[in-house]
């Protein structure tokens, strides 16, 4: 047990510190807006990923899985809000106020949505948590608690990519060039939108 554990424990961390498109997306936020505005974001993408911890414990994300039009409503539905949130941060780009620091809480909110209507994610927690249980005590409750390992896993690395972007952005970025990584943390958002509207359901993730 303590080797199946271990076994777990290094694949978890090695996934996360994988690039994809939470790390991404964390990244584009955190230039786009700043040190608290990644760190929000990525709370409310750790209340997203909680979200399909506890769906996926109780079965509700394997039948969302099973039906091809939830799966496409969940998906669509998660690559249109990204792609909105894309295309205002480019629009604010040339907004002064858009240039500060200045934390919203609306990266909380958005960072829930943009993970808890990620069907990948659903995805990637039924593929892999499952060869980690032991069919022989209660499924639901290891689910459960390998999944929040898992995404506390997501947030530490998440919380580095920050804490990276922020000295990236308080050491290179001026007034102007700050306008132009908006407009790119914008277009990546757009981009991780459509790729997410190209995910098929049986394609897994990390």
């Amino acid at each position: 047990m303590t080797a199946h554990w271990a076994f777990f424990l290094a694949a978890s961390a090695l996934l996360a510190v994988t690039p994809g498109p939470g790390i991404f997306y964390v990244a584009a936020r955190t230039l786009s807006g700043g040190r608290r505005e990644g760190l929000l974001s990525i709370a409310g993408t750790a209340v997203g990923g909680l979200v399909h911890v506890c769906a996926g414990a109780v079965g509700v994300s394997a039948l969302l899985m099973a039906s091809a039009q939830a799966f496409t409503v969940l998906k669509f539905a998660g690559a249109l809000y990204l792609v909105w949130l894309g295309i205002k941060t480019i629009r604010e780009s040339g907004a002064e106020e858009a240039l500060s620091s200045t934390p919203s809480r609306r990266a909380f909110r958005d960072g829930v949505a943009v993970e808890a209507f990620n069907p990948k994610t659903a995805m990637f927690f039924l593929a892999f948590i499952p060869q980690f249980i032991d069919p022989a005590h209660s499924v639901a409750l290891q689910f459960a608690a390998l999944g929040v390992v898992s995404v506390a896993f997501n947030c530490l690395a998440d919380i580095a990519v920050a804490l990276a972007a922020t000295r990236m952005r308080a050491r290179f970025l001026g007034p102007d060039l700050l306008r132009w990584t908006k407009r790119v943390s914008g277009a990546v958002m757009c981009g991780l939108g459509v790729s997410l509207a190209l995910v098929r359901p049986s394609t897994s993730s990390g």
